[in-house]
Parts: structure tokens; C-alpha cells; sequence
């Protein structure tokens, strides 16, 4: 890997036949390798045809040199130093509607754009996400192919479901046809494991005249566990097979992989979301929790390296503090942080609420004194950082700082249904699916599925979580067989609807042998 550039050369000879192999060259055309690195891509595809003409761009002036010596005595191989996305050359070529067969790629993801570089690519790439570039990549070598032209890309799969991804997923599904789209671990690429994703090699051809891309079926693998089976499948990889036409009905036109099709269904076919009846926020940051911060005890989780408040400079106020701050020496309020834990949380944490202290949150430049409407609220609390399971617990008029999404339903008579909605293991299951990657951001939490329930459904759930919060705040802990209730109850409120229809996903099972489902 190349720290400046964020480049991660493709040392894998599994991975290189693989994508060679989905490319399908033929003689005598023109090639892109927009991130030409040190030659691995050029040489696999000039093994395969040797006839084949290429353009080879790279950014990093060593590497381009390193090009320039390999490639001397190769009069089909132009190397040329310079930024792909900004090159005027490449521009020109994406205006005139296409100018390559055929393009391979592994771009640079992660790396750093400074901001006059981020203008620079907004305004080439308007409604596109500049501040990761591999999405960039992506759309540019789409338009850079002819029509019929087919590009093979390695890159991170968050494009699939990620809020800002939104724009390039419907550019993919409307101009290009999608014909494999292969999933597996960060790992099975040499000297990187992202903690963030996985990989993905999407292989596409840019729509002819005429050609309904929404007709289009593509293939989404996904199950490898051996970098080998890209190239020789083994049973227990799956397989589904969707229609893009499919994917532009869906819910920001994301591509949500999973094996219980049903949670895809019941996200897409949603009448109502989370965000419609509910607002979601994240909440405040001093700029200095060090200064401002202090927790009950050092024993608390994380807390060793705070201090400790003292019990009589704690708020006892029966009223919520004003949002000026508090003048007196009792200034320091509880405030919800992080962390895996159901239902209702102990006050833990202190915030410094002096009037002294608000004043530096509402002006330190890096502080957050963000959605302040909604502090001191009655609330739910959603750690942003992922877990095995999804947690929330009730804010209860306190503070709740930025690694939290603050939910508060418009009607409160939802409150404790959407607690136990929440802490279920439905929850857990459609937001992976809306977004597989390592947060729980307020714009995913938005677009999950509301099912209001009845008079009687509304009842039991209150009693089932009224009851968790009871046994908690009494011994500490819940007893699991509520919680299995309370799971039964929230998924026969989602699912109790028994009409179906048709989908054209289907999964491939143990054996191999594609079977088609109809999903509610």
C-alpha cells in the first residue's frame, strides 16, 4: 500500500484470473487502467491478448516512472502521469459518449481529497460523494466505455447500500448493465483487512441504443470463503439474481444483500419509516471531554482516565436545566453516551452545564452544540457504533453526545413500542441489511420500516417493556424470556400482513440448485 496515494496493488493470482477472465478482451481494442500501479492488470490482460492497445494512467510520479521503464520497448502501451479524474483528455473522451472496449481497475479508496481538490471534483462530478474516490472512479470509466464496452472494477462494496452512493447506484442502473457483482472478505485481498467492509468486483457492460438495462438481470456472489473459489465456485457460495428494474424501485436504489429476502421486502415495500414518524439526531460534543466530562465512578467502562464528579455538584433540579446553562455549583448534568445497552442506563457520565462551559460549546470550533431542541428531551438512545446486536435505551430528559442517535417519535404514545423495536433482534437484522458496514448513522436508522400497531398490539408491548425497564432498574438485569417475547411479538406485528407478491430475487441453495421465492 501506498499511504499518499491509498493505492493497494493486486498481488493475488486468484483475484487477477478472475477479473481477466470476466473482462473477455478481444483483438485489436482499446484499454483504460485509470490506476495503472505497477503494471499487474496490464500484464494479466496482454498475456490474454497481446494485440490489445493501452492506456495507462497513474497519479503517483514514481510509480508512473517505474510504468514508463516497464513498458519501453512496448509501443501499444502509453503511460501517462496524470490525475484520471482530472484529466482534461479523459474529460473529453467521457462528453463524446465513450471512447474504450474495455476498462480494469483497482482504484485508490480511503485516501484523502484536501477541500480545493473536493471543489474541483464536484463541480466535474455534480450529486456524486467526492470525499472517497473510488465511487468517482467508477462513474468516470463508465462514461469513458462505448456503448457495449465492459469494465471490471475491484472496489470496496459499500457503493451498494451507503446514503451518499445514492446518485452513482442509479447512474449503474440506468446507463450500464450489471452482470456479476462478487462479495467476499477485505482479507482474501494481500496486506489489507478493512474493518469497515468488504470487497467487491463488479463487472458491467455500458448499455447499447435501445437496450433496457431495466430488464437486466445481474448476479450478486457472495459466501467465498477461499480467495480460490472466485475462480472455481464452491457450493456454499450463494447466489442471487436480481432485476435492475427492480433496484431503481428500491429504497435509495440500494442493492441490500441477504439471504432472508423477506427483510428486503419489508424494507423496500414500507408504507411508513422510522423517519417519518420520528425525528433522529445526534447530539453534542464539548471539544474537549477530558476538560468538561467526568464519570460516576473510574471502574465505569472507559472511564479510568476521567474524573470523578462529586455527588453535590450533580443537578437535582426537578425542572430541566435551561439551555443557557445552570449558574450554580451543582452544574453537571448526566448525559447518555455509548455503548451495548439495553432498555435504560444508569447515570454514568456527567456534563459540565456551568452557563461558562455552554457558552465554550456553543462557540469552540470543535464543539458540537447540534440539535439542542432536543436536549433534555424523553427520547431513545441509539449507539452509532455497531454491534453484534442493535441496543437502545431511554434517554429520560438527560443529554446524549454525537456517538448517538437521538430518536424522538413525534407521538410519545410510540415511545416504548419503539424502544422494544429497537432492542429486537428484527431491528438488528433489517438495519445489516440496510447498511452491512460499521455504524448505525441517523440516515439509516430513518429508513427503516415502521409498522404501526393496534390498540391491543400496542398494549402488549408496553407491558413486555415496562417490565424489562422494571426488572433492571430493580436487579440490574432482564430476564431473557421477556426479551424472546418481546422478539415473537415485534415480528409477528411486521410480518402479520399474509398477502405476497412476486420478486425476481432468488437464492441458490446448499446444493446449487436456484430456487425462486415470493416475498411479502
Amino acid at each position: 500500500m501506498k499511504k499518499d496515494y491509498q493505492s493497494y496493488y493486486t498481488k493475488s493470482e486468484p483475484i487477477l484470473a478472475y477479473m481477466v477472465s470476466r473482462l473477455r478482451p478481444a483483438e485489436n481494442s482499446r484499454l483504460l487502467e485509470p490506476c495503472a500501479g505497477d503494471g499487474v492488470f496490464i500484464d494479466a490482460v496482454l498475456t490474454a491478448k497481446s494485440d490489445l492497445n493501452v492506456d495507462a494512467y497513474e497519479l503517483n510520479p514514481d510509480a508512473a516512472q517505474c510504468l514508463l521503464t516497464k513498458y519501453v520497448n512496448n509501443h501499444r502501451v502509453h503511460v501517462c502521469h496524470s490525475d484520471t479524474l482530472l484529466d482534461p483528455n479523459l474529460i473529453l473522451r467521457m462528453n463524446m459518449g465513450g471512447y474504450y472496449d474495455y476498462i480494469i481497475a483497482n482504484p485508490p479508496y480511503g485516501a484523502w481529497q484536501d477541500y480545493e481538490k473536493r471543489d474541483e471534483l464536484k463541480k466535474l462530478y455534480p450529486g456524486l460523494y467526492v470525499r472517497e474516490t473510488y465511487g468517482l472512479f467508477l462513474y468516470q470509466a463508465l462514461h469513458l466505455l462505448k456503448p457495449g464496452g465492459r469494465l471490471v472494477f475491484i472496489i470496496p462494496d459499500t457503493y451498494l447500500n451507503l446514503h451518499m452512493h445514492k446518485a452513482l447506484r442509479c447512474s449503474l442502473f440506468t446507463e450500464a448493465c450489471i452482470e456479476e457483482i462478487a462479495l467476499f472478505p477485505s482479507s482474501f485481498f494481500p496486506g489489507v483487512n478493512f474493518g469497515y467492509s468488504n470487497l467487491s468486483i463488479i463487472t458491467l457492460h455500458r448499455a447499447c441504443k435501445g437496450e433496457r438495462t431495466e430488464d437486466n438481470i445481474l448476479t450478486v456472489s457472495w459466501g467465498f470463503q477461499q480467495v480460490t473459489e472466485l475462480v472455481r465456485p464452491a457450493d456454499r457460495v450463494r447466489q442471487m439474481h436480481i432485476r435492475q428494474g427492480d433496484l431503481l424501485d428500491s429504497i435509495d436504489y440500494a442493492l441490500f444483500v441477504t439471504e432472508n429476502t423477506e427483510y428486503a421486502s419489508l424494507i423496500n415495500r414500507a408504507a411508513q419509516r422510522i423517519g417519518e414518524i420520528a425525528d433522529c439526531v445526534t447530539g453534542i460534543y464539548s471539544g474537549n471531554d477530558k476538560i468538561f466530562l467526568r464519570v460516576i465512578s473510574q471502574e465505569t467502562r472507559n472511564g479510568a482516565k476521567y474524573e470523578t464528579v462529586a455527588k453535590n455538584l450533580i443537578y437535582r433540579g426537578e425542572k430541566p436545566p435551561p439551555l443557557e446553562g445552570l449558574k450554580g455549583k451543582d452544574c453537571f448534568v448526566p448525559i447518555v453516551k455509548g455503548g451495548g445497552v439495553r432498555f435504560v442506563k444508569p447515570d454514568l457520565w456527567f456534563l459540565d452545564w456551568s452557563v461558562e462551559a455552554v457558552r465554550h460549546y456553543k462557540t469552540d470550533i470543535k464543539a458540537r452544540f447540534q440539535n439542542s431542541g432536543y436536549y433534555f428531551r424523553k427520547g431513545i438512545a441509539l449507539p452509532m457504533v455497531s454491534s453484534s446486536n442493535v441496543t437502545a435505551s431511554l434517554i429520560e430528559n438527560r443529554l446524549f453526545d454525537q456517538s448517538i442517535v437521538g430518536i424522538f417519535p413525534h407521538n410519545e404514545r410510540y415511545l416504548y413500542y419503539l424502544l422494544g423495536f429497537f432492542n429486537s433482534s428484527l431491528c438488528t437484522s433489517l438495519l445489516r441489511v440496510i447498511n452491512p458496514s460499521a455504524n448505525n448513522s441517523a440516515n439509516y436508522v430513518k429508513k427503516l420500516p415502521f409498522v404501526p400497531p393496534n390498540t391491543d398490539e400496542l398494549r402488549r408491548i408496553n407491558e413486555i417493556v415496562l417490565q424489562l425497564i422494571a426488572d433492571i432498574r430493580k436487579t440490574g438485569r432482564y430476564r431473557e424470556s421477556d426479551l424472546s417475547l418481546l422478539n415473537k411479538q415485534i415480528e409477528a406485528i411486521y410480518f402479520r400482513k399474509k398477502g405476497r407478491r412476486s420478486t425476481t430475487y432468488t437464492l441458490r441453495d446448499e446444493t446449487g440448485t436456484l430456487s425462486g421465492q415470493n416475498l411479502a
